[in-house]
C-alpha cells in the first residue's frame, strides 16, 4: 500500500521522525549509561554537616560551615512535608520510573496551550542533578539526557523512601540552608514536627526559586507560593478542605533575627571553633560535629543582658556624643524601580550601617523638642518620645541651634524595649563578664565584649588588664598564712618613699577618698579598699612570698612582678583568670580548672570526647587551708555588707562576697564576686586604655552589671553559708584595738592564732615593725600546702630598706591594656616608710600602746 494523500505523508514523517529520535536516544543511551557516574555518593551518602556549637541544655550558639545541613531520615520527616513536597513538586513519585512520560506530556500541552509554564523533572531528577551536576553550569541536551538515565539508574539503585529522604536532606533552600531540616531553623527556629502546617507549606514551596520566595526578602512571593502549595494539596487530595481553610489562616512566626542560632553567645562559638580547630584543622567545616558546652541559655542571656545595659547605663552618665552621619535626605539617589519613594532611598542609605547587638541605625525624617520620627534599617517608620528621648534631651533643648546635631538626615541609633523605641548610641566603652560553677569550673556565661561582630576580641579571655583592688584578696589570704588575723590592727597613715629608697622618684600611695582613718583592722581595711594598709601588709609579709603564693591561685608570678604596688593590683591579668581565682575563696580551698567544652558527639550521635571535671574535694588539688578561705569570704561578705560594694545588698542575699577594683585614673573598673553556687567577674574599660571618667570606679561601673547577672542567675537558688571548718573559732573583740573583749564584736581566728589579751597588746603595724619581728611570733602557724614555685624570683629582699634592685617600668605595656600603676602607684619600690611628722591619727595609736605599757607596768 502507497500513501495517495499528502497527509499520508506528513503522518509518514512524523512517525519516521519519531522512530530516529528513539532511535537516537536509545543510542545515545547505550552509550552513555555505562558511563555514568557511581552511585556511591547517594548509596553512601555523606553530607557537609557544619561544626554546631550547643548550650549544656540543647540549645543553638552557632555553626561554622560553608552549608546549613541538618540530616533527618525518612522516618522521622513529618508526613506533611512529605504531602506538601509530591503535591507541588511530583505527585506521580510513587508512580513513576524516575522519568514521568505523563508529566512530560502534561507539562508539553500546558506549555503551548498557555495554560500554565511548568517543567516536568521529577524528584529523583532532581536528585540527580543535586547529587552529579556542576552547580550553576551549563544546561545543554546532553546535561539533561544524562539526568534522565541517571534517574532511572537511581531508581533501579535504590527504594522510593531513600530517594525522597535524599530529596529532603540535599535541596538548596536559600540562607545557605541545605535541605528542609536546616531550613527549618533558619527561617524558624524550631524543628520540622514543631512546624504547623502553613510553615511546612512554605518551606515545601522553596525549592523551585529559593532567592525569590525567600520570605525573608520577598515575604509577598513567598506567600503566594504557600497558597499555591496548599492549594495544590487539597486540589490533588492530600488535603481534606477544612484542614486547606484552616492552614490559610494559620499564622507564620519567622525568626526575629536571620541568624541561624537559638542562643546569642558569639563568643562562646569562636572559642570552641578555635580550640577544635587547632586540633582537626580545615576538617571541622563539613565533619558534622557538634559540641556541647558548659553554657546555661539562662544564664547567657542574663549575662548579655546584663552587659548591654551596664555599657548603656555608662553612656547615659557621659552624654550623647551626636549621630553618626548626617544625610542630605532630598539629595539621596532614587532608584528607577521605585521613582519616588523617598523610603527606598533611606533604605539604601542604611545599608552601610549594621545592626549591632540589637542597636538598630535609623535615619531622623523630623524632629521636634518632643518626638523624633525616624525611618529604620529594619525598614518601620517610628516615632520617639517621652523616656525614649532621655539620652538626647539636654540636646534636643540646647539653646544654642549650633549644638542641636539632631536633626533631619541624622543616622541614630534606636532599641525597642517593651514596645517603647528609645535613641542610644553605639558605645566605645567595652565590658566583659564571665560566669562559672566554682564546684566543677564550668563555664555558666561568658560575654567578651559588647558585640562580636563590631569587635572580635575575647576581653574574658584575651585582655590583660590590671586588676587594681580587686586583687587584694589574694595579698590578704597570704597575710593569714603569716599570722594576720581580721581582727589585727594596722596603721593608716600617709606613705612617702623617697626617689633615693625607689631608686626612681618619689612615690606617695594614697587612698581613694585621699584620707586616712589611723589604726583600722584587716576587715574594715579590705571592705573599705584602703590603699596604705594593704601596702603595709605585703611590705610586712615579703612581696616575694606573696608572688609565689598567689600562684596557688593560677596567677603567673612574672604577670605580677615582687614590688610593693603588687598589693594595689598593678601586674596584670585576664577576666578568665580572676573567675578561676576567686572560685578557691567560693568552694573553700580548692583550685578547679575553667571548662567551656562538656562534650563533642559525632553526626550519628555518638560521644567521642567527653571532658572530666576536677570536682571540689573529689580530684582537684586544695592550694589553701579552708580555714584561710572560710575566713576570706568572711572578710569579702563585709565588702558587700558595709563597705564598697555595699549596692549588692539589693540582691537581698546573705551568701554573696566579693570585691571591686578600680586602677588608677578609673583606667578599669572591675568587679569580683560570688556565691557558693557562682562565681562571676565583671570589668568595664575601654581597648585603648584611657580613664573612664571621673567617678568611674568597680561600685559604680562593673559592680550593677555583676548585680543584674547574678539577680537572675541565682534565682531560685537557696542560700547556703559556707561552714566553718575545723581549727577555726570565734571570739569577741574590741574592734579597735583587736584584743579580746567579751562585749566585742565577733571575729573569727585560726585556733593556733587566737586573738591576744590587751596586757599582750603588740605594737601597731607600721610602727617601725619589720617581717621577721611578724613572723617570728607564730613559725608554725602556717598549713603545709601547695605552694607552686615563682616563675620569676627577683634578688631583693622583701624586708631590705634599701632601694630595689629592679623597680617595675612606669610605663606598662599599652598592648596588653595596661596603664600606669594604679593608685598613684608610679613606682614599686620594695621599701619601708620613713617616718615623718606625726598627724593626729597617729597620735591616737600611741596612746593605745602608752596605755597597754601602763598595764604591764601596773600603772
Amino acid at each position: 500500500m502507497t500513501p495517495t494523500k499528502w497527509w499520508h505523508y506528513v503522518l509518514l514523517a512524523i512517525f519516521v521522525g519519531g522512530l530516529s529520535v528513539v532511535a537516537l536516544v536509545a543510542i545515545a543511551a547505550a552509550i552513555i549509561y555505562p558511563s555514568l557516574p557511581s552511585l556511591d555518593a547517594l548509596t553512601n551518602y555523606q553530607p557537609k554537616l557544619p561544626l554546631r556549637v550547643y548550650s549544656e541544655d540543647g540549645y543553638l550558639i552557632g555553626e561554622f560551615g560553608e552549608e546549613r545541613r541538618a540530616f533527618i531520615n525518612i522516618d522521622q520527616v513529618p508526613q506533611n512535608l512529605k504531602d506538601a513536597v509530591l503535591a507541588i513538586e511530583d505527585r506521580r513519585f510513587y508512580q513513576h520510573n524516575g522519568i514521568d512520560t505523563t508529566g512530560i506530556l502534561r507539562a508539553i500541552k500546558n506549555n503551548v496551550s498557555g495554560r500554565s509554564h511548568e517543567g516536568a523533572s521529577t524528584i529523583t531528577m532532581q536528585v540527580a542533578k543535586n547529587f552529579f551536576t556542576v552547580p550553576n553550569g551549563k544546561r545543554t541536551l546532553i546535561t539533561k539526557i544524562n539526568e534522565a538515565l541517571l534517574a532511572i539508574k537511581i531508581e533501579h539503585s535504590l527504594s522510593k523512601d531513600k530517594i525522597l529522604e535524599l530529596y529532603i536532606n540535599q535541596i538548596y533552600l536559600g540562607q545557605r540552608a541545605y535541605g528542609f531540616a536546616a531550613a527549618s531553623q533558619v527561617y524558624y527556629g524550631k524543628t520540622l514536627d514543631k512546624l504547623n502546617l502553613a510553615e511546612t507549606a512554605l518551606l515545601a514551596g522553596l525549592p523551585k526559586a529559593p532567592s525569590n520566595y525567600n520570605p525573608f526578602t520577598n515575604p509577598k512571593r513567598s506567600m503566594g507560593r504557600q497558597q499555591e502549595v496548599l492549594h495544590d494539596m487539597f486540589r490533588f487530595g492530600f488535603l481534606k478542605e477544612s484542614d486547606y481553610q484552616a492552614a490559610l489562616k494559620q499564622p507564620l512566626r519567622f525568626k526575629v533575627t536571620k541568624q541561624s542560632r537559638d542562643l546569642s553567645a558569639d563568643y562562646v562559638a569562636e572559642s570552641v571553633r578555635d580550640t577544635l580547630y587547632t586540633q582537626y584543622q580545615d576538617e571541622i567545616y563539613s565533619s558534622g560535629l557538634n559540641v556541647y558546652t558548659t553554657i546555661l541559655k539562662a544564664n547567657q542571656e542574663a549575662a548579655n543582658a546584663a552587659v548591654r545595659e551596664g555599657v548603656l547605663d555608662y553612656d547615659l552618665r557621659h552624654g550623647y556624643r551626636g549621630p553618626e552621619k548626617v544625610f542630605d535626605i532630598a539629595s539621596l539617589p532614587i532608584p528607577e524601580y521605585s521613582a519616588k519613594n523617598k523610603k527606598s532611598a533611606l533604605d539604601i542609605a542604611l545599608d552601610d550601617f549594621e545592626v549591632f547587638n540589637g542597636f538598630i541605625p535609623a535615619i531622623i525624617t523630623s524632629v521636634s523638642p518632643k518626638s523624633v520620627e525616624a525611618h529604620t534599617k529594619s525598614g518601620e517608620d517610628i516615632v520617639i518620645t517621652d523616656k525614649g528621648l532621655a539620652f538626647v534631651d539636654k540636646m534636643l533643648h540646647d539653646k544654642d541651634p549650633t549644638k542641636r546635631l539632631l536633626k533631619e538626615g541624622a543616622v541614630i541609633r534606636v532599641i525597642k524595649n517593651d514596645d517603647t523605641w528609645r535613641i542610644v548610641q553605639l558605645p566605645q566603652v567595652e565590658s566583659a563578664l564571665i560566669a562559672l560553677d566554682p564546684e566543677n569550673g564550668a563555664i555558666r556565661a561568658l560575654v567578651g565584649g559588647f558585640d562580636f561582630n563590631q569587635s572580635k576580641f575575647n576581653h574574658v579571655t584575651q585582655a590583660w588588664r590590671q586588676p587594681g583592688s580587686s586583687f587584694k584578696p589574694f595579698i590578704y589570704s597570704a597575710a593569714l598564712e603569716k599570722g594576720y588575723t581580721p581582727a589585727t590592727i594596722v596603721e593608716d597613715a600617709p606613705l612617702n618613699f623617697s626617689a633615693a629608697q625607689t631608686g626612681d622618684k618619689e612615690w606617695s600611695p594614697q587612698n581613694y577618698e585621699n584620707s586616712f582613718e589611723g589604726p583600722i583592722s584587716l576587715r574594715k581595711a579590705l571592705a573599705h579598699s584602703v590603699n596604705t594598709v594593704a601596702i603595709r601588709v605585703l611590705q610586712n609579709i615579703g612581696p616575694e612570698y606573696a608572688q609565689s603564693y598567689i600562684t596557688r591561685f593560677g596567677f603567673e608570678a612574672k604577670k605580677h612582678p615582687a614590688y610593693l604596688t603588687m598589693a594595689l593590683g598593678a601586674g596584670s591579668a585576664t577576666p578568665w583568670q580572676m573567675a578561676s581565682a576567686y572560685a578557691v575563696f567560693a568552694n573553700g580551698g580548692y583550685r578547679v580548672k575553667p571548662n567551656l567544652i562538656s562534650k563533642i558527639v559525632d553526626q550519628h550521635g555518638k560521644v567521642i570526647s567527653r571532658t572530666v571535671f576536677d570536682h571540689a574535694s573529689n580530684g582537684a588539688p586544695r592550694v589553701i587551708d579552708s580555714r584561710n578561705a572560710f575566713i576570706m569570704n568572711s572578710m569579702m561578705q563585709s565588702v558587700i555588707r558595709n563597705g564598697t560594694a555595699a549596692k549588692a545588698l539589693k540582691l537581698g542575699r546573705s551568701d554573696i562576697a566579693g570585691k571591686t577594683g578600680t586602677t588608677n585614673d578609673h583606667i578599669d573598673a572591675w568587679f569580683a564576686g560570688y556565691s557558693p553556687k557562682q562565681v562571676a567577674i565583671a570589668w568595664v574599660g575601654f581597648d585603648s586604655p584611657r580613664p573612664l571618667g571621673r567617678g568611674e570606679t568597680g561600685a559604680a561601673a562593673a559592680l550593677p552589671i555583676w548585680i543584674k547577672y547574678m539577680a537572675a542567675a541565682l534565682k531560685g537558688t537557696p542560700e547556703m553559708a559556707m561552714r566553718m571548718p575545723d581549727g577555726v573559732v570565734a571570739m569577741n573583740v574590741d574592734p579597735t584595738t583587736g584584743t579580746r573583749d567579751d562585749s566585742g564584736i565577733t571575729e573569727y581566728f585560726y585556733h593556733e592564732n587566737p586573738p591576744p589579751l590587751v596586757e599582750s597588746l603588740p605594737p601597731l603595724l607600721g610602727d617601725e615593725l619589720n617581717s621577721d619581728d611578724l613572723t617570728s611570733s607564730n613559725p608554725n602557724q602556717a598549713q603545709q600546702m601547695m605552694q607552686p614555685e615563682p616563675t620569676i624570683a627577683p634578688n631583693t629582699n622583701p624586708a631590705a630598706i634599701s632601694k630595689p634592685s629592679a623597680p617595675i617600668p612606669s610605663n606598662l605595656d599599652q598592648k596588653q591594656g595596661l596603664s600606669q600603676s594604679p593608685n598613684n602607684a608610679a613606682n614599686p619600690a620594695m621599701v619601708k616608710p620613713i617616718p615623718t611628722s606625726e598627724p593626729k591619727h597617729q597620735q591616737r595609736s600611741r596612746d593605745l600602746q602608752n596605755a597597754a605599757a601602763r598595764l604591764l607596768s601596773g600603772h
